[in-house]
Order: structure tokens, then sequence, then C-alpha cells
């Protein structure tokens, strides 16, 4: 990346805890740099549950002087937790319950109005196209968008599993009604439990199936890999290693159907170490497989542009993704 003398003058960054793995820097300062925004900055904030509330009042306090705080990109734990404390909070961001972006809209120097977004929604979408055999032949979430002849989208009664049932598990309902799912279960770990999907999913008006999942117990692990080798859609919201357990029993279902579904795709959203234990069973089995870090690509497309007013091109962003990976 370019690094250029100008002042700084806006500054947006990345919150969550733990925060040091992010590579949203990485995608952002890219960004930045292919707009020619040599004024621009982006940090990273670890910030724990309870000084969440103290960076939000920061982001929305008077400029008194130096750089101009305009939003954050925002990790776990805090995607749910926020929303109670933004001035407004986007109709997507708001039906899925849980925004990754934040906007501090502003006139002048005065105090900022902060507006909830969720791009998560619009990264597993776009993660999934670019990985799938066979796009879908329809478009729109079914709630309430319409194709190009203005009638409302349909669905095409795609066959969907969720694994983990936390922020993520309910951006992927919405990503997945979007690419035309009407079956949709979610295995949610038994420490956790179904209820902020079910929740999500009673807002979207959604009937979704749940498996309680108990890892490493050998029939639970069955029950969800069967699940997973008879879907056309995966998406795996756990964190690295958390899904291990299955990749062994999703091996052996596939094998007993015969391979994957045809146009059978998937997102494991973990992107280090890659590839995970379940994403190599599922492309061993004849799935396309999309990394995690493809889902952060196209994430932070749109972020930037909420936050900045202007779209990026995502090829130099994906190169220094991907070569911050490779150092990694």
């Amino acid at each position: 990346m370019t690094v250029s003398s100008a002042p700084v003058r806006f500054r947006a960054g990345v919150i969550g805890h733990p925060a040091a793995h992010s590579l949203s820097p990485v995608l952002h300062r890219a960004a930045y740099d292919s707009l020619g925004l040599t004024d621009w900055e982006y940090d990273l904030r670890d910030v724990e549950p309870s000084g969440l509330a103290r960076v939000l009042a920061e982001l929305a306090a008077p400029v008194s002087e130096g750089p101009v705080r305009t939003g954050l990109s925002v990790t776990m734990p805090h995607k749910q937790a926020m929303l109670p404390q933004l001035d407004a909070v986007d109709p997507l961001a708001s039906m899925v319950g849980a925004a990754n972006t934040v906007v501090a809209q502003r006139s002048g120097r005065g105090p900022a109005l902060l507006t909830g977004f969720n791009t998560d929604v619009a990264g597993m979408v776009e993660a999934l196209r670019e990985t799938m055999p066979e796009p879908p032949t329809v478009a729109g979430t079914g709630f309430g968008h319409t194709d190009e002849q203005g009638a409302s989208a349909g669905r095409t009664g795609r066959r969907a599993v969720i694994i983990g049932s936390g922020a993520t598990a309910c951006s992927a309902l919405a990503a997945l009604t979007e690419l035309g799912a009407g079956e949709i279960t979610v295995a949610a770990r038994r420490h956790a439990g179904p209820g902020r999907a079910m929740t999500a999913a009673h807002r979207m008006g959604l009937d979704i199936t749940t498996i309680t999942w108990r890892p490493g117990e050998a029939a639970s692990d069955d029950e969800v890999a069967d699940a997973v080798a008879d879907a056309d859609l995966v998406v795996s919201t756990l964190p690295s290693h958390a899904a291990d357990s299955l990749g062994t029993p999703v091996a052996r279902a596939l094998e007993r159907r015969g391979g994957a579904r045809a146009g059978a795709a998937a997102l494991d959203v973990v992107y280090a170490p890659w590839p995970t234990e379940l994403g190599a069973a599922l492309s061993a089995g004849g799935v396309a497989v999309a990394p995690g870090w493809l889902m952060l690509l196209h994430q932070a497309v749109p972020q930037v542009a909420l936050m900045t007013g202007r779209r990026p091109d995502p090829d130099p962003m994906r190169d220094a993704l991907l070569s911050a990976i490779a150092e990694r």
C-alpha cells in the first residue's frame, strides 16, 4: 500500500474482542489506496463488552480537533449487543438482529447520529454466488424484493444447513433465503441453543428446523453430517476448529449418498487455518467450498462504500487480503 504524507482528516476502524486477528485493516487500507483517499486512516481496537458504550460515545461526539471519526467495522462480541445503543438501525440489520457496520452521520463538526448496517449478508451471498457451480435462477430475499419484471421473487426450494446459531448464523438465514433456500436447518451447539436463530427466523417469517448438536458425540455428529450431506447450501458460522468433529462424519455421509447434490456449495467463515476439517471433507465429497476470506472481502466492499460514499474496486482488496493471509 502507498504511504502518504497527507494529513489524516478522516478515521474509521474495527472493534472486537479479541481483535488482533482482524484483517479488516488490510481490506480498508487497500480500498483507500485504490480510491486515492490519502487523507483516510483505518485503525484496530480491542474493545471489551464493558467498553462498548464508551467507544460508541467517542464515535458520536462532536469533532473538536483531529480526524473526523466516520464509522466502525464491528466483529464479535458486539454485533448484537450494540443495537440498542445506536440511534438508528437499517431494516436488514434490524431484521437479522445483528449489525457489523456503524456509520457516524453528522452535519459539520457537530455530534453524529449512529446508524447500524449489516453487510455480512451481502458478503455471504456474494461469496457463495462466486463459488456456486450453477448460480440461482432467481434473485430476491422473499422480503418484498422484486425481480426485473417487478414480480415478487420466489424461492427455489434449495435445502440449506447452518452450523451455529449466533449473530453470523442469523445473517446466514437472510443470505440463504436470498439464494433461494426454502428449507433451512440450523444445527446449534447444545451450550448455545438455537434461540437467537429462531428469533431472527421469526422476524423474517421463516420456518426453520433445528438440531441440538453435541460436538464430539458420534450419534449427534452423524445427525448433523447427514443433514449437511443432503443439503444444496451449507454455511458454517463457527470459529476455528469448532466444527472439526464434523469432518470425518461429513466425509462418510457424502460417500454413502454417492457424493454431493448437483450444484452444492458451502461457505466456512473460517479463513485460517485453511482448509478446515469440515471444508476439506466437503470439497473431497464434491461440494464447491468458499473460504471465509471470500466472505470477508465481499462484506468489506459495501462497508467501505457506506463509510466513504465511494464504492471500491474489489480486486486490489482481494490482492492485499490474499497477500496478508499468505504472510501469516
